[in-house]
């Protein structure tokens, strides 16, 4: 597919992303670092498994792939696939232009949605441009959608949504059921809260949260709504909340945690405030490898490693490396879960693979085995 000359130019200038130049940085040699080093002894890396990618963002890094592959570029994404600058960077030189509404995609053309979903709003806004669209939102994200719509409209039910307002997610999530959600960003605005009847009230939260935070929240807000309802299963995803267990086991024994995720990954984030209430001494985050600092090494015989939920593994392996050269050669995977779900390729990908002739169109990503969801 090409471009139509009804693209806004100024849209298109706008929206272009042009990769992060990785400038290596000087640093401190490692016999400067060992010899500065407030410790004696070995060294060590403690590696949070699980880690990385999770089923949700894989499918949608994989859809966008495979649309490049069967409609050529370009193909537009509304918003950023997924919250990484690795990820985004990389697809932008494939063909991908990424844009922050969907009024800017030229008519007739092929515009993804995000995995982190969108409001009906959205979609209805797409067709009435004519775009041809493919739905990446995660699994997960759809479900809290699915009950937004249930419990407002079948139910009568009042939600507090739980979640950082102006997110994705969360926005996505609101705009099913604008007139019956408040958004509640954390404990400190439970007080503030106002209700139409505190008698029909459910909570729903946003899947990549801390789940002591979320739980803190609830429980306040239970406090203050006595007949509060649970949602009949957990938002939380099973992916942020396995990393989340990974390093509260790795942070008590690590006088440093490197965690490999972008600033707008919501679970990244919260990976490194997680590490820090759990024990660890230091906690810091970063995108590559070479915005690690070598200074940090001086005080850390014990460096923790983990990565987001739309993180690619060789941004790890990368840290790892750096690491090795400065002797934390001594690297021990911490597993505290093993992961096997793998979720359906969004169905307009599905159907082009197959008509196209493929055989294996059922699964996304990049494992082939069972699926548990």
């Amino acid at each position: 597919m090409t471009t139509t000359a009804e693209a806004p130019s100024s849209a298109r200038r706008k929206h272009i992303s042009v990769p992060t130049p990785q400038v290596p940085r000087k640093r401190r040699s490692p016999e400067e670092i060992a010899a500065a080093s407030t410790f004696e002894g070995e060294r060590r890396v403690l590696l949070a498994a699980p880690r990385g990618y999770c089923a949700g963002v894989d499918r949608a890094v994989v859809a966008v792939e495979k649309a490049l592959e069967q409609h050529g570029a370009p193909v537009y994404v509304r918003k950023e696939i997924v919250h990484n600058r690795h990820v985004v960077d990389t697809l932008t030189e494939k063909g991908v232009i990424f844009v922050e509404e969907a009024d800017e995609v030229p008519p007739g053309e092929l515009l993804v949605f995000s995995a982190h979903g969108v409001s009906p709003a959205v979609k209805n806004l797409a067709s009435e441009r004519g775009l041809q669209t493919i739905d990446a939102t995660c699994p997960l994200v759809t479900k809290v959608h699915r009950e937004a719509v249930r419990f407002t409209t079948k139910d009568d039910f009042h939600i507090l949504l739980i979640g950082h307002d102006g997110h994705e997610e969360v926005e996505g999530t609101f705009g099913h059921a604008p007139e019956s959600t408040t958004i509640v960003n954390g404990p400190w605005e439970v007080d503030q809260i106002e209700v139409p009847d505190p008698d029909k009230l459910i909570w729903l939260s946003q899947t990549t949260l801390s789940v002591d935070e979320t739980m803190e929240t609830v429980n306040k807000l239970r406090e203050r709504f006595p007949n509060l309802q649970d949602p009949p299963s957990d938002d939380i995803c099973y992916a942020t909340s396995n990393r989340q267990a990974a390093i509260k086991k790795v942070a008590p024994e690590a006088d440093l945690v490197i965690v490999v995720g972008s600033a707008n990954s919501s679970n990244s984030v919260r990976l490194k405030e997680v590490a820090k209430e759990y024990g660890a001494k230091r906690a810091e985050r970063v995108d590559f490898a070479n915005q690690v600092d070598e200074q940090w090494f001086t005080e850390a015989a014990t460096i923790g490693v983990t990565s987001g939920a739309s993180v690619p593994e060789v941004l790890v392996q990368d840290v790892l490396r750096l690491l090795a050269e400065y002797g934390y050669h001594d690297v021990e995977e911490i597993v505290t879960a093993e992961e096997d779900i793998v979720f359906s390729l969004p169905k307009e990908i599905r159907k082009a693979l197959q008509e196209a002739g493929h055989a294996d169109v059922g699964r996304g990503g990049r494992k082939r085995t069972a699926c548990s969801d």
